[in-house]
């Protein structure tokens, strides 16, 4: 479908909202007038006037009051490269519109995400172009090789070519006022039943008070005449989105033929299938490496916040694999604008051979005239002030540091139970008391947190639940010393989760025995006195 069918279409469907909600008024008003002309004007009449007023406002308000919205960026913070700044990006760009034939990007955003985007500030309902802006993620950067991202920017370029970016303030306005509507009449309808709800719980309060029987708080049917409206725009905004998005997954399918062309076959398919492990590869990322340390204080070296990354895919490769062939192959929600990604690379791999196989290509990252000081700019304009705040250190301290301090504030149950005991707060306070009086296991685990289970035992079963709870709570206390005085170490993998890397081999295993001997029957503290506590 060209550009001008597809306009046509955008505007017929935003029309089709405007005369909905103008039928509708048509209707309230045509009700309201027979019941004035006939002379109907008892307290039900006035009452269904004041409802049809009241379910008027939120049509005029979605006819009137709800302006277009403005085209938003991708979600994080972002920052604006010039190209006196990135020389060989802003070539890049430039090259692979001209090979798509349109128009380049009159600005280049690097943003935080596993992303690229492009947004155009058109007007007069896309009709006149405007200021174009590419959105491209330095974490996307990260994990292709120029050939990929070429592939990738020729699909954003598509979209220009398509003039899909002007068209999307058009299709977005409709699907803000559809969905503002709707969500003001479900509003308005759970509104009534709570007032409803509290006026019967009031009501019943005082039957209580007085000794009265209650009645069951009941709203089922207030609110319907506002849900039944929601349903017909519910049914009008289905209907829209079907429409919508039926034309924006064939644009997606056509933006990818364009990167076809500018990068091959190949390319476009691994790009594509790269997206998909670099995706959760960067959330894991995030969320177990560079704020690891937030919580302690720390964050990594300048540009190592995002740059750490590479990092991580270098050594998980085995697992980005199995990710990169393991494709969705649905979309990720009813709602998304682009079609399966199974699809997407299947319809790629299935076009003929061009002959663009095994291009060799640098890494994507090596387009920007300095990756670390890049990397190192996204932090300034990402991370808040309280974040930039704090220490930064090398990844190996960092991840010894704030797992220490976890495994100290892991114990703080512990030395909580032990003071409720009256014994001393570290492990030499526990392992005196245990000589002192065995018995004193099983109440610090009763003070410890525990399932239903474990806390309706009784018996011999009590005190099998509680045996690895205080072998627990010894281990972590023996962690907290070890570390303390730098006996232990936290040990960073970039291919597994940090382990403590005790003083010497089989330390381990000799710690295992330690443990059970102390949680035994007749408990034997003296071997993890020995193991641990002498220096």
């Amino acid at each position: 479908m060209g550009a001008s069918l597809r306009a046509l279409r955008a505007l017929v469907l935003l029309a089709g909202f405007y005369l909905l909600g103008v039928f509708l008024l048509a209707v309230l008003a045509g009700v309201d007038y027979a019941l004035v002309s006939s002379g109907h004007g008892g307290p039900v009449a006035i009452k269904i006037i004041i409802v049809s007023v009241v379910l008027a406002i939120p049509i005029v308000r979605g006819l009137f009051m709800l302006r277009t919205p403005k085209d938003e960026p991708p979600a994080g913070v972002t920052f604006t490269v010039t190209e006196a700044q990135e020389p060989a990006l802003w070539e890049a760009v430039r090259d692979v519109a001209r090979q798509v034939g349109t128009r380049a990007p009159d600005e280049i955003v690097l943003i935080e995400a596993v992303n690229a985007a492009v947004s155009e500030d058109s007007s007069l309902l896309g009709l006149r172009p405007g200021t174009r802006r590419l959105y491209l993620g330095l974490p996307l950067m990260m994990g292709l090789d120029e050939m990929q991202l070429r592939a990738v920017l020729a699909h954003e370029m598509g979209h220009y070519a398509n003039f899909d970016t002007r068209l999307t303030p058009l299709i977005a306005r409709g699907r803000a006022q559809l969905i503002r509507t709707i969500a003001h009449f479900h509003e308005r309808s759970d509104n009534k039943q709570a007032n409803e709800r509290e006026r019967q719980e009031k009501k019943a309060a005082k039957r209580a008070a007085k000794g009265k029987k209650t009645m069951m708080v009941d709203t089922p049917g207030l609110g319907a005449t506002y849900r039944g409206m929601a349903k017909i725009y519910t049914a009008y905004g289905n209907f829209y989105m079907r429409a919508t998005l039926t034309a924006s997954r064939r644009q997606e399918l056509a933006a990818d033929l364009a990167s076809v062309q500018v990068a091959g076959r190949d390319s476009t398919a691994s790009a594509l299938r790269e997206l998909n492990a670099l995706d959760s590869a960067h959330d894991f990322y995030m969320s177990s490496y560079a704020t690891l340390g937030v919580g302690a204080g720390l964050l990594p070296r300048p540009g190592q916040v995002f740059g750490g990354l590479r990092r991580l895919l270098d050594a998980r490769s085995h697992e980005l694999e199995k990710l990169r062939r393991e494709l969705s192959t649905e979309p990720t929600s009813p709602y998304d604008s682009h079609p399966a990604l199974a699809e997407r690379v299947a319809r790629i791999e299935a076009l003929p051979d061009d002959g663009r196989a095994g291009q060799a290509a640098r890494p994507a990252l090596e387009l920007l005239a300095s990756p670390e000081a890049s990397l190192t700019a996204l932090e300034q304009a990402v991370l808040t002030p309280q974040a930039l705040a704090l220490k930064r250190v090398d990844w190996e301290d960092l991840v010894h540091e704030s797992m220490s301090q976890y495994a100290g504030r892991g114990a703080a149950d512990v030395r909580e139970a032990l003071a409720a005991e009256g014994a001393g707060p570290e492990l030499a306070g526990l392992l005196d008391a245990i000589d002192a009086d065995p018995a004193v296991r099983w109440r610090l685990a009763d003070r410890l947190p525990k399932s239903e289970e474990a806390a309706s035992a009784t018996g011999r079963a009590a005190r099998e639940f509680a045996r690895p709870a205080v072998r627990r709570a010894l281990g972590q206390l023996v962690t907290a010393e070890l570390t303390a005085r730098g006996a232990a170490r936290w040990q960073l993998s970039w291919s597994d989760s940090a382990t403590l890397r005790y003083p010497s081999e089989g330390f381990e295993d000799q710690l295992a025995l330690a443990l059970d001997a102390a949680v035994a029957d007749q408990p034997d503290t003296e071997s993890l006195r020995k193991l641990v506590l002498t220096p």
